[in-house]
């Protein structure tokens, strides 16, 4: 089956939480160690054309852009040195928060599901083949909402890099063709309301554009 339709048949959304320092530091947490990873269903996924929505009790959506590896290969406990040979292309993603609902989640020491797994909170690209991205740990990503740039960041700045990352999850989770890993967002995170226009970029490679409902 082709990479191309990833979202049609991947299995699972592996995310990589606070996997850029200054996105840590401003949401007021230490710098992780180790990769924090969480779990979104692929029922989450949303393309082009398409509005996002608010999940219920959320008072606070967060938009969070960040690069998408698809998975081209089945493996598990991969060493770092072969992960690329794993990567069967990229995509841009948004991490769709509801800060109300993991702030109190936080809080009480619950998992983040609600806020971060509801319907419509992975917004994603198309496809990107592999080798239209010369450079992976020097690839710029950006957001804009309503014309007002809001993050501006690039993957050099990751905490864990690619080939981290695959190893680290493929200890615990095989990954399959078409999963993808969502790598962390670079700083800036903020709110979007109900009508704004939210348009992303990878690079000079794509750009896409997602309105909330």
């Amino acid at each position: 089956m082709s990479l191309s339709k990833f979202v049609e048949f991947g299995k699972k959304i592996v995310c990589v939480g606070r996997n850029y320092a200054d996105h840590a530091v401003e949401l007021g947490n230490k710098v992780p160690t180790e990769p924090l990873l969480f779990l979104k269903p692929t029922t989450a996924y949303l393309s082009e054309g398409n509005s996002i929505k608010m999940p219920p009790g959320c008072t606070d959506l967060h938009h969070e852009v960040e690069l998408g590896i698809v998975i081209g290969t089945k493996g598990s406990n991969i060493p770092e040195a072969s992960a690329m040979n794993y990567v069967g292309g990229y995509a841009l993603g948004l991490d769709m928060t509801a800060r109300n609902l993991q702030d109190a989640a936080k809080k009480k020491g619950h998992p983040w599901t609600l806020a971060k797994a509801f319907d419509t909170s992975c917004p994603i690209s198309k496809f990107v083949e592999k080798d239209c991205v010369k450079d992976v740990d020097n690839v710029r990503l950006w957001l804009s909402v309503n014309g007002n740039m809001r993050q501006d960041g690039n993957t050099s700045d990751m905490i864990f890099k690619i080939p981290t990352l695959i190893s680290y999850i493929s200890r615990s989770m095989t990954l399959e063709p078409g999963d993808v890993i969502l790598t962390g967002t670079p700083s800036g995170f903020g709110p979007v309301k109900s009508g704004d226009v939210i348009v992303a970029g990878l690079d000079q490679v794509l750009e896409m554009s997602f309105t909330v409902a």
